[in-house]
């Protein structure tokens, strides 16, 4: 669990110190209206705010239910490493693809023309695009691991509080 904390500790210092970074002038007029913001903006969601709230979870619900811990601790670690690498996946491949595109988008021929048209940026963009999904379906399939676990636990709870308040036959 504390793990998740870290990580999320990790990926607020991140995007804290990105965001004012992408307010300078330059860097703005490079990333405006990319896939980098989309970038930035997943990793304070992903890796900040689901990160210290699945942490908080995992720490909360065992004590909710008079658990001594989740159903599957083992279920916790792949937890952890499907939503960090489907993480890092995610926002990778949204800066890699802001930055291209950024730098498409400002490119210009000789004569002043564009040297590329928007759709030429899309296209360009797909391989990013694969690996983003790559990175939210592994995010993804954490968060089921832990609802099922979550779920387990809970009825493990409740089947052990039902067992503890039988009246005995007279």
């Amino acid at each position: 669990i504390l793990r998740f904390l870290v990580v999320s500790l990790s990926f607020y210092g991140m995007s804290t110190f990105e965001g004012p970074m992408m307010a300078i002038k330059t860097v703005n007029a490079l990333s405006h209206y990319t896939d980098w913001t989309i970038g930035h903006v997943h990793a304070g969601a992903l890796g900040w705010v689901a990160m210290i709230t699945i942490g908080a979870m995992y720490h909360t619900i065992p004590k909710l239910w008079g658990k001594a811990e989740m159903h599957s601790i083992d279920w916790i670690n792949t937890h952890f490493w499907l939503a960090t690498i489907g993480t890092v996946l995610y926002i990778a491949s949204m800066w890699v693809n802001g930055i291209m595109q950024g730098l498409m988008w400002r490119a210009i021929n000789n004569d002043g023309t564009l040297a590329y048209s928007f759709v030429q940026s899309v296209e360009a963009s797909w391989p990013g695009y694969v690996v983003r999904l790559i990175g939210g379906l592994l995010f993804l399939s954490g968060m089921i691991l832990m609802a099922v676990n979550v779920w387990l636990t809970i009825k493990d709870g409740v089947e052990e509080k039902n067992v503890d308040t039988a009246v005995p036959a007279a």
